[in-house]
């Protein structure tokens, strides 16, 4: 199962502290401060990464922390740094802060710093002076707080396929890149977003089925319609073997709307698919009903052909 929103909780490490040490041995009994300063704590990162499947890492643990700093040491060392805490997340990856502000992850090996890790706090060899030279003061290392974070994937596609369940979606993306998606003949086969990449370098995201009242929380529509808010167009699958194919074509459109007017007003290209089932009048007869401007099989190479062609005309 794709996780594509999830609230988790990120802390940055605590500093180490200083500490109050005084050098002392046969040759040196008073040999002054030495207390040595804490190490810094580690910090917390998102790396962007292709793999959309990524935030399912945050299925089961919800709090997350970096390493800690150590204490500083004697002889004015420093104690060791925390190590930092790096998640690959999937490019598309809102973070949202509870305070308001949010970050995104907009392409691959983007880095960006979510929870930055305490300082490590001065130990007594650091406040020496010629007025002071037996300090007994130190710090303590820097406390870091948790940050609650609510991350909410939008996948980054240039194409948006939508149509209801059985529509050809899925066959149809397979066919434009070199997906490999399951496909079968019964309603909800695509149970989360796939991805292709065409050979021009297009990104497709086949979008699962759409039903009546998605807008409303009804079926699987809803949890994926905002993957299809960033896209730059929509190819709208129609099946021909639909019983009414003007009434699937409006049951869609009404959802996006009801879902946000801003997917009303994105470029579409309307798609009769599985058209080979039908013979040549009923495919010119339902072709202007839906005013399709393609019809599609994956049976005819030379549609596939055709389809990907205006895509790519479109976009340019």
């Amino acid at each position: 199962m794709l996780i594509d929103e999830v609230y988790i909780t990120i802390k940055g490490g605590d500093g180490g502290n200083g500490v109050v040490h005084f050098y002392n041995d046969a040759f040196r009994p008073k040999g002054g401060p030495d207390g040595g300063s804490g190490g810094k704590g580690g910090s917390v990162y998102f790396e962007g990464v292709s793999d959309i499947s990524k935030l399912n890492q945050f299925r089961k643990s919800k709090v997350y922390s970096a390493q800690n700093g150590e204490p500083g040491f004697h002889n004015n060392r420093t104690g060791k740094d925390g190590e930092d805490l790096i998640f690959p997340v999937p490019i598309g990856t809102v973070a949202h802060y509870d305070n308001g502000t949010s970050v995104e992850i907009t392409h691959i090996g983007q880095k960006v710093l979510m929870a930055r890790g305490g300082s490590g706090g001065r130990g007594n060899y650091m406040f020496r002076s010629a007025t002071n030279q037996t300090p007994q003061e130190r710090e303590l290392g820097f406390k870091c707080q948790p940050k609650k974070i609510f991350l909410q994937l939008k996948l980054i596609a240039q194409v948006g396929l939508i149509g209801l369940p059985n529509a050809g979606k899925t066959s149809l993306l397979n066919e434009l890149t070199k997906a490999d998606a399951k496909v079968a003949n019964y309603a909800f086969t695509t149970l989360e977003p796939n991805l292709g990449v065409t050979k021009g370098g297009l990104i497709i995201a086949d979008i699962p089925g759409l039903i009546e009242g998605a807008a409303v929380g009804r079926g699987l529509g809803i949890k994926f319609l905002k993957h299809i808010e960033r896209t730059n167009i929509l190819i709208h699958c129609v099946s021909a073997e639909s019983q009414d194919p003007l009434k699937d074509y409006q049951t869609v459109r009404g959802e996006l709307s009801n879902y946000s007017s801003v997917l009303t007003k994105k470029p579409e290209i309307v798609v009769l698919t599985k058209y080979d089932i039908l013979d040549q009048k009923e495919v010119i007869k339902t072709q202007k009903k839906i005013k399709a401007v393609l019809c599609t099989s994956i049976a005819d190479a030379e549609s596939i052909k055709k389809l990907n062609d205006l895509v790519s005309k479109k976009l340019n």
